[in-house]
């Protein structure tokens, strides 16, 4: 799972308020190079909450800025390219920060499912 990833999801699980954001514990991740576009990372950054993404890139030992720069020069770029699209979570979990639920992440692949309980009205 790759931090963009992480970024966009929250929890449905019955009693979750907002569900968003998740937390999350890494217990394996790897980094795996992807291409890089300058244009595609203004597009992107532009529908990313990057406070999220600054905490959980902070949890897998990823330095990024506290705040995103207004002139977003090509260093700040491609750290937050790295960030978001080279690190990958093979495993962990995601926490809901509203009732504290656990999602595995196996494989780098977020389960989500919820037990017939958890389901919203």
């Amino acid at each position: 799972m790759r931090l963009v990833t992480h970024n966009m999801l929250r929890s449905n699980v019955k009693g979750a308020t907002n569900g968003y954001p998740l937390g999350l514990e890494a217990t394996q991740v790897v980094t795996e190079e992807s291409e890089y576009s300058s244009e595609m990372l203004e597009r992107l950054l532009c529908r990313v909450d990057y406070s999220v993404l600054y905490n959980a890139a902070a949890s897998v030992n990823i330095e990024l800025p506290t705040s995103a720069p207004n002139d977003r020069n090509d260093d700040f770029l491609r750290k937050a390219h790295h960030a978001l699209l080279e690190v990958h979570i093979v495993e962990g979990t995601l926490i809901c920060p509203d009732t504290g639920r656990r999602f595995p992440i196996q494989n780098g692949i977020p389960n989500m499912l919820l037990h017939e309980d958890e389901l919203g009205d």
